[in-house]
């Protein structure tokens, strides 16, 4: 959608860690991190391959993989800001009944069906609107 579409959607991503994965948190720190060095959206990819197998040491290894400066990674996962931003996109997530992952919104409506098709049905009839 992002391709087709470039100057009229955008993505936010936002983080909810579910309280069932016990690295959720940790990995979602990790990408932020990531994110301060430029590559969120890969060491996010690189999570969600590894999902089943996430510990501390498999942090670090993607982080090695995506050629990211391990010291500050290391300092800005464990970033008081960063874990804050956690936590309060996870309120926000609580807040709009978010029971799992992923929930998908456009202009703060959620979208129960997230077959792509149907998704551009709704952006077609959204910027359809805005005309």
């Amino acid at each position: 959608m992002l391709k087709q579409y470039p100057k009229s959607v955008k993505v936010v991503y936002k983080n909810f860690p579910l309280s069932s994965h016990k690295f959720a948190k940790q990995a979602a720190a990790a990408a932020l991190a990531a994110e301060r060095q430029g590559k969120f959206w890969e060491y996010h990819d690189e999570l969600f391959k590894y999902y089943r197998n996430l510990n501390d040491k498999k942090f670090v290894e993607i982080a090695q993989q995506l050629g990211l400066d391990e010291a500050k990674f290391n300092k800005d996962r464990h970033d008081p800001a960063i874990l804050g931003k956690i936590n309060l996109e996870y309120e926000e997530g609580e807040a709009l009944e978010v029971k799992g992952i992923p929930a998908v919104f456009m202009n703060g409506r959620r979208i129960q069906n997230r077959d792509l098709g149907k998704i551009q049905d709704i952006i077609e009839k959204q910027l359809k609107k805005g005309q």
